[in-house]
């Protein structure tokens, strides 16, 4: 059931019992009706600003950071999330083990941002490419950031591309600047050491990091590693990095034995009972 409306009325019915990852705009009525329970769960998901790293002038580490810090990641929640994310600062998530909070490494400063640019000799406006494929949270996240751009004299020009374009221009061809994305894998840091990935992030220090963090026989160390790797990652500005997603169940109140942690997809029925 994908329309928002058609959620609600099947729930408020009684035709379903329980309903994983609703859409969270309709959340708000189901938390004052004492009919129902509301699992908010924290995601392995990293949606993010991608940015191509392979571009001119996007490949300036201080147009990326001046890029970061216009980004207001809490208005971008309330936007594309429907105020369901917790900000991120990294390609890593809170809840994933060795997880460090880098949010405070590019924080949102409109007047750092505009004095980045004009370092980078970058002559405003600047005009890019804002690829957004079709979620909600794209389309409607792609909206606010091109606004927050546009204080620093950034034109974010919006298109949007279904979800074939979008893997063959923006993944498969690099064909972009700047894409809205939600990457859902629960470990992908291995990613960044792909100087082919659609990215085009090349870094041999970020790669030399990783495969010790693949090689690395205790969990401290290993730990310890990740922390560094999200640092770099962070300091480099490779992304815009936004938030991690919460996703929603909403379900009758008597039904026990709902998912809440992730990265499990899946409710397991057998285990579900009823009080």
């Amino acid at each position: 059931i994908s329309d928002p409306a058609a959620q609600v009325a099947a729930l408020l019915a009684g035709d379903v019992d329980a309903f994983a990852r609703v859409t969270p705009r309709s959340v708000a009525q189901f938390k004052a009706n004492p009919r129902f329970q509301v699992v908010v769960s924290g995601s392995r998901a990293k949606t993010i600003l991608a940015i191509n790293n392979d571009r001119k002038p996007l490949n300036d580490l201080r147009v990326r950071r001046a890029i970061a810090a216009a980004i207001d990641r809490k208005a971008i929640i309330e936007g594309a999330g429907d105020g369901f994310g917790v900000p991120i600062g990294s390609h890593y998530v809170p809840g994933a083990f060795g997880y460090v909070d880098t949010t405070g490494i590019n924080p949102f400063d409109i007047d750092k941002a505009k004095k980045l640019l004009t370092e980078a000799g970058v002559k405003t406006p600047l005009t890019l490419t804002l690829t957004l494929p079709p979620p909600p949270y794209a389309r409607q996240g792609g909206e606010v950031i091109a606004a927050q751009l546009a204080k620093i004299g950034i034109v974010a020009k919006i298109q949007n591309v279904e979800w074939a374009q979008w893997l063959s221009g923006t993944y498969g061809n690099k064909n972009y600047d700047l894409t809205l994305i939600s990457h859902v894998e629960p470990f992908d840091l291995g990613n960044f050491a792909k100087p082919d990935y659609y990215w085009g992030y090349n870094s041999p220090q970020f790669s030399t990091l990783f495969e010790k963090i693949k090689n690395a026989p205790r969990p401290a160390d290993r730990a310890r590693l990740l922390g560094d790797a999200q640092r770099l990652l962070a300091e480099e500005a490779v992304h815009g990095f936004l938030y991690q997603p919460q996703w929603v169940t909403v379900a009758n109140k008597n039904l026990k034995g709902l998912w809440k942690d992730m990265p499990i997809f899946v409710n397991d029925l057998s285990a579900l009972s009823w009080s």
